[in-house]
C-alpha cells in the first residue's frame, strides 16, 4: 500500500469534499516559530501538529531524546484532530519528511490505518501553485477513536542487545561511522548494525521518495526483502525520526513495517556500559 501521495493526488482528494484530516507536523528550533509558520501559510483544512508536544515524551538520559509519548497524551491529540475510522489522514512537514513520518509511524502504532505522507512536503504543494491559507486553521470536531497502542512492533534496548537478526541504522554515514556527531553523547553506532541512510531513499533536491524498485534494491542489499520477518529486523536512528522515515519508505515499497527501536542511538550512547562501534 502506498504511503506517500503526491501533491497532485492530495489536491484532487481535497477537491472531492470527502472527509479527511490533514496534519501539518511543523517543527522549528525556536519556541513559537512553528506555530507562526503554520499561521502564515498552510494547506487548506490543515490542523497544526507540534511534534515536540504531540509526538514525543519527556527527553532524558534513560529514555533518549524523543521517547514515545504517554498514550493518554497522544490520544488526546488524536481526538482533538478529529481522527476517526474511515477518515484518511494526510501529513506533511516542511519537506525533509522526518516529522511527517514520525506522525505517520506513531498513528500507525496506535492502530490508525489510513495514514499517508505528502511526498516532498509543503514545498511540493507550494511549487505547484496550489491554494494555501493563513490563520489558525480549521476547527476540528472531536471524534471518538478506539486506539490500539502497540499495533506496530517496537523494541526496547534489551531486545536490541539480544537481536540475532538485522539491525539497521538509518542515520547518515558520517554519524554511523563515528566521524561526526552533533546531537548525542558519543559518536559511532551499535555493534553489528548495518547502515542504510534514509537520505538514500529520497531525492536530494525535492525530498520526494525514489521509485519503489530502488527502495527494494537498497533494502535487499542489506538482506531485507518483502518476506522479511519484522521481528528479525530492527531499525533505529538518533531518536526515532529518521528511522520513522525509513520505515515509511519500506512500507511504501511493499516491505513489512519493521521493528522500531524508537529511543535509538540517543539512548544507547547515553549508557557508558554499552559498547560503541566506529568505522574510523
Amino acid at each position: 500500500m502506498a504511503v506517500f501521495v503526491s501533491a497532485d493526488e492530495l489536491n484532487e482528494r481535497i477537491q472531492t469534499g470527502k472527509k479527511h484530516t490533514i496534519l501539518a507536523a511543523l517543527w522549528e528550533p525556536r519556541e513559537g516559530w512553528a506555530w507562526s509558520k503554520f499561521q502564515s501559510e498552510h494547506i487548506p483544512t490543515a490542523l497544526f501538529c507540534d511534534p515536540a508536544v504531540a509526538l514525543a515524551g519527556m527527553p532524558g538520559r534513560p529514555q533518549g531524546r524523543n521517547p514515545l509519548p504517554q498514550v493518554d497524551v497522544i490520544a488526546a491529540h488524536v481526538a482533538g484532530w478529529g481522527i476517526e475510522p474511515g477518515r484518511p489522514v494526510y501529513i506533511y512537514d516542511t519537506g525533509v519528511g522526518v516529522y511527517a513520518a514520525r506522525a505517520w509511524w506513531l498513528l500507525r502504532w496506535l492502530g490508525v490505518e489510513d495514514v499517508y505522507i505528502l511526498d516532498g512536503g509543503f514545498p511540493a504543494w507550494d511549487s505547484r501553485g496550489f491554494d494555501t491559507l493563513a490563520g489558525p486553521g480549521n476547527v476540528a470536531v472531536r471524534a471518538p477513536m478506539e486506539l490500539r497502542p502497540g499495533s506496530l512492533p517496537v523494541a526496547d534496548i534489551e531486545q536490541v542487545k539480544a537481536c540475532a537478526g538485522t539491525l539497521v541504522d538509518a542515520r547518515d554515514t558520517p554519524r554511523f561511522s563515528g566521524r561526526h556527531e552533533h546531537l548525542d553523547l558519543k559518536a559511532g553506532h551499535i555493534p553489528g548494525a548495518v547502515n542504510l541512510p534514509v537520505d538514500d531513499l529520497f531525492d536530494p533536491l525535492t525530498h520526494e521518495v525514489v521509485s519503489v524498485d530502488l527502495i527494494r534494491d537498497r533494502f535487499a542489499a542489506i538482506g531485507v526483502t518483502h518476506n522479511a520477518d519484522p521481528a528479525e529486523v530492527i531499525a533505529y536512528s538518533g531518536s526515532g525520526n529518521h528511522s520513522s522515515l525509513l520505515l515509511a519508505a519500506a512500507a511504501h515499497a511493499g516491505l513489512p513495517v519493521l521493528t522500531h527501536f524508537v529511543a535509538g542511538w540517543s539512548q544507547w550512547s547515553a549508557d557508558p556500559a554499552n559498547p560503541v562501534a566506529r568505522d574510523v
